[in-house]
């Protein structure tokens, strides 16, 4: 064949990706992503298009590995050649072999999460790469699985702790901080590609630079710690310093160390979102000791009395464990005391659900499955009737929110008090005539327990500071 016609009979060779898990996995999932199509593969949308597919797994509890393992049997079945990444891939049975090559023996190979390396070995060796790959077809940003305006910074892998629940550090292994340098080049890359919304991720952001002993990094030209303070602080100056209302900030998987108070003068400045997500899981001093909680010593009532006393406006949301092998009535009675004191914004809880490896599998006098989940659904209560009524407060203010989707009957936005996918959204009923992922001025009309309802121009309603409100402590076992 002449040249010219040779050429245009080579195919790019083309992957096929599914991505399972948490933010962390789907940053792994976009570097993934980022460095196939700067070697020159194409990105498959379905099975049948792809010469093989790579499946990125969770493994934190059992319903996600039964939902990882269902994933790669589905892509066995509908394509047959398939990689496999991602935290169940580090999971090891009972006799410690492989979970998944244990229920998926032809899978072409297995990694470990954050394994990039690992899996371009393994797509090499099944999908040569192509000789000509044009790395300026890639963003500067990389490939991303978020819509355009708002992006995930993992700022760390892995974990220190050894929480008697979990076993994510065993298979994302110790701390890994990235060198502040780094992630404030990254950053920088995604606001100007057009992100609104940077959400900082990591297993411990507290914790981060402690493995690298807080050394200096540079940004343009200056010295910056590897330190949670001034990352965050260099962070809202990039946002700031952005045209069109700036950039927000939004940290995640905040530890309450004492440390962490320092942060929240950025917050009541303005500098990044007045958001914390903060992993509380219980307020039994026993029981956070049982689970070997880091900072389980702290008076966090105290600590999130002092953080709204510096930021009035501040968004706290958490997770808790009902049921943790050991908990009396009494002690989840003190988890709910907590609740109605602590009356936090945004909250989630899971039943305690036993997870291969975990050390607290061992532990004596386990609360039987059904009790558990009636505690999960008494805890749900409470914060139903908690968010309800501080919802209610904010009809006719003001807020500054981030448009996700725009339809014919309104829009749908985010406050700074709304993570994506997490927290509740603004419904924006005259919304139609704004575009998604730029900011808009709305007031609150209603609310329900989880949603806001605005209107872009108001009607009556005078704006107003929210109304602080507490549940009534003979509601607290309703």
């Amino acid at each position: 064949m002449p040249p010219a016609k040779r050429n245009q009979s080579v195919r790019e060779p083309r992957v096929g990706f599914v991505s399972l898990g948490c933010p962390k996995a789907l940053v792994d999932s976009e570097r993934i992503l980022t460095q196939l199509r700067a070697e020159g593969y194409a990105i498959s949308p379905s099975y049948e298009g792809a010469d093989l597919v790579v499946v990125n797994t969770c493994g934190f509890i059992d319903s996600a590995v039964e939902e990882s393992l269902d994933a790669i049997g589905e892509a066995l079945q509908e394509n047959g050649r398939v990689i496999v990444t991602g935290c169940l891939g580090a999971r090891k049975d009972a006799d410690g072999g492989d979970v998944v090559r244990r229920m998926h023996p032809s899978v072409l190979a297995v990694t470990g999460p954050h394994a990039l390396d690992e899996v371009m070995s393994a797509v090499h060796a099944h999908l040569p790469r192509p000789h000509d790959p044009f790395a300026d077809l890639v963003p500067a940003q990389g490939i991303k699985l978020t819509p355009r305006h708002y992006a995930y910074l993992k700022i760390s892998e892995g974990c220190n702790h050894h929480c008697s629940f979990c076993i994510i550090p065993s298979m994302r292994g110790r701390l890994a901080s990235r060198p502040a340098g780094e992630v404030m080049r990254e950053a920088e890359s995604l606001v100007k590609a057009g992100v609104k919304e940077l959400l900082v991720i990591s297993q411990d952001t507290s914790a981060y630079g402690v493995d690298l002993r807080y050394r200096t990094d540079f940004w343009g030209g200056r010295p910056l710690k590897t330190r949670m303070r001034e990352l965050v602080a260099a962070l809202g100056e990039l946002g700031a310093a952005q045209a069109g209302g700036g950039v927000w900030v939004r940290l995640h998987y905040v530890y309450p160390y004492a440390h962490v108070d320092q942060v929240i003068p950025l917050m009541a400045q303005g500098r990044i979102l007045p958001y914390l997500d903060v992993p509380f899981q219980h307020a039994s001093p026993r029981i956070l000791g049982l689970m070997k909680r880091p900072a389980s010593a702290e008076d966090n009532l105290a600590r999130i009395r002092a953080w709204r006393a510096i930021c009035p406006d501040i968004t706290i949301r958490s997770t808790f464990i009902a049921g943790f092998p050991g908990e009396t009535e009494a002690e989840f009675q003190e988890l709910l005391d907590f609740l109605a004191e602590a009356q936090l914004d945004r909250v989630g809880c899971f039943a305690y659900s036993p997870v291969e490896g975990a050390a607290a599998n061992a532990l004596p006098h386990p609360v039987p499955g059904e009790v558990r989940e009636e505690r999960r659904a008494r805890l749900m209560q409470l914060q139903e009737r908690i968010s309800t009524q501080r919802l209610r407060a904010r009809v006719g203010t003001t807020l500054r929110v981030l448009v996700d989707e725009v339809g014919t009957q309104g829009a749908l936005a985010r406050s700074a008090a709304d993570a994506p996918e997490i927290d509740g959204v603004v419904h924006i009923e005259d919304g139609s005539h704004l575009k998604s992922g730029e900011f808009a001025q709305v007031t609150v009309v209603r609310s329900d327990t989880h949603d806001l309802w605005a209107r872009c121009r108001a009607r009556s309603a005078r704006p107003r500071a929210p109304r602080p409100l507490k549940i009534k402590e003979s509601e607290i076992s309703r």
